[in-house]
Order: structure tokens, then C-alpha cells, then sequence
């Protein structure tokens, strides 16, 4: 049987995925930065794929933007 991708991803896959620590992943979903939902009683956070994905996207649009408007200059260099 072919494996299937999960549809929902842990705090800590989300971490490794993005290359961050699970601290600032979880202060990113808390806050609502970073679309996640919480699941059973134990209120256990899960990130949804196409979410990830979208975040993702959202986050190098805004990076590009913030290039452009602060382009770097050879005094940064």
C-alpha cells in the first residue's frame, strides 16, 4: 500500500519543516500567526498541510516586499 502524506503536521514536524525552534513554532500558532487548530481535550496542536503551505508562500511574499522596499545599499554590504 502506497503511503499517504499526512494531512496534519505536529508542532515539532512544523519546527523541522521551517528549520525553527518548537518554542517560537508554538508562540507562532498561539498568536495566530501561523494557522494551526487545537484537537481533543488536551487541546493538541496540529498544523494542516495546505495551511503550511500557504504560510509559506505568505512569508516570501512578504520577504520579497520587504526587499523592495529596503533595498540594500553598499554601506550594508
Amino acid at each position: 500500500m502506497a503511503s499517504m502524506d499526512p494531512r496534519f503536521f505536529t508542532l515539532s514536524d512544523v519546527a523541522q519543516i521551517l528549520n525553527l525552534s518548537e518554542p517560537t513554532v508554538y508562540a507562532m500558532a498561539r498568536s495566530g500567526e501561523l494557522p494551526a487548530v487545537k484537537f481533543g481535550a488536551r487541546g493538541v496542536w496540529r498544523v494542516d498541510r495546505d495551511e503550511l503551505e500557504a504560510f509559506i508562500d505568505e512569508q516570501k511574499a512578504r520577504t520579497r516586499a520587504f526587499i523592495e522596499q529596503h533595498p540594500l545599499t553598499v554601506r550594508d554590504g
